[in-house]
């Protein structure tokens, strides 16, 4: 018994043995094709949209379902065809002449969850690309936008692409739940109407930076660190050198232009705000922002979602990277290390929207 117990355990051990062998060589394979394809080949995907009126409606029609009499569900169930049947009409007699359009005009919903790199800035570009083929004058983008701010540049370019909207005359409503503060803000400026939540963060117009400085520490241990530049200011502050007076200036004097290009940005898009009263760096609730005119409604998106549903077709467009097939098996881990490793020590030196 002790004989076969034995056998049967070396047994288990070569299977287990064989099967780790054989994942090993086949996330290999799979690894090595993924890279093969090129890179890159993570920038392609495909826009999805939802309409989100029969979501409601579904949503809608279980509660009616539940709580309502059979006469009266009766009655709404026909009611309901009756409205969709004289909707279908309509819009078929529109489509019909030259240059017609629906009944309803169309609300395009897109969503932006800022980090402080706005790295969702890609997936904005690309949904508004897709939309504004389609969008018209009657149209409009609502963005729930979601940003406690990061990089200058970075959110330059997220706010250049909600500029894209605006500029083709297509009506432009930011509805901020949670927060849109610093460069989350300036964002939020460009739209037509800002609608903001009851304790949604507001504000928080102005410039940041933050650099380490290690030079003490590197004499005390006899460690010297060699910084050759070209250009009076190619360098002002540094991390391992030893800073002056005349760096701290300069740098102090590109953080306030900075926050100049700020404030003008948004005089430039909420005209009758008093800039100097709210660019000073602070953040408010969105009741207070309504108060010094940083907002214009105070109202959740669901709120306002529900709203235009009433009188428009409301649609969520979405872009989705398809992703390898090695990410999709977790074999990419070691690669996200690298590259959250590699922008830790990339951010000394940035200036952030605070």
């Amino acid at each position: 018994m002790i004989a076969f117990l034995s056998e049967y355990g070396l047994f288990l051990a070569k299977v287990a043995t064989l099967v780790v062998a054989i994942l090993f060589v086949v996330g290999g394979i799979v690894s090595t094709a993924a890279r093969q394809r090129g890179q890159g080949a993570d920038q392609h995907g495909d826009i999805r949209v939802r309409h989100l009126n029969e979501e409601f409606n579904e949503l809608r029609d279980g509660i009616r379902e539940a709580v309502l009499p059979e006469g009266e569900r009766k009655q709404a169930r026909k009611q309901q065809r009756k409205e969709e049947k004289a909707r279908a009409k309509a819009d078929k007699k529109a489509s019909a002449v030259p240059g017609g359009s629906p009944s309803k005009p169309r609300v395009f919903v897109l969503d932006f969850d800022g980090d402080v790199q706005a790295s969702g800035v890609d997936a904005l570009s690309r949904e508004i690309s897709a939309l504004l083929q389609v969008a018209d004058k009657q149209d409009e983008v609502m963005v729930r936008l979601e940003s406690p701010g990061g990089l200058v540049h970075s959110y330059g370019l997220a706010a250049s692409q909600l500029k894209r909207i605006r500029s083709q005359g297509v009506r432009l409503t930011v509805c901020v739940d949670r927060v849109a503060a610093s460069g989350g803000y300036m964002m939020a400026c460009i739209a037509d109407r800002i609608v903001a939540a009851p304790f949604a963060v507001l504000g928080s117009i102005g410039v940041v930076a933050q650099i380490p400085n290690f030079h003490r520490l590197l004499r005390k241990n006899d460690i010297d660190v060699e910084l050759m530049t070209a250009g009076e200011y190619k360098r002002t502050l540094t991390m391992f050198g030893e800073n002056t007076e005349h760096g701290r200036q300069k740098f102090q004097e590109e953080l306030e232009d900075t926050h100049v290009l700020f404030k003008d940005f948004v005089r430039e898009h909420r005209r009758g705000l008093d800039i100097d009263k709210v660019a000073t760096g602070e953040h408010w609730f969105g009741s207070r922002a309504k108060e010094l005119g940083l907002v214009d409604d105070i109202q959740t998106s669901d709120e306002y979602l529900l709203g235009r549903c009433r009188d428009a077709e409301v649609y969520e467009v979405t872009w989705h990277t398809r992703q390898k097939l090695a990410e999709r098996l977790g074999l990419s881990f070691e690669a996200a290390v690298m590259r959250v490793t590699e922008r830790w020590f990339h951010r000394g030196g940035q200036r952030w929207w605070q």
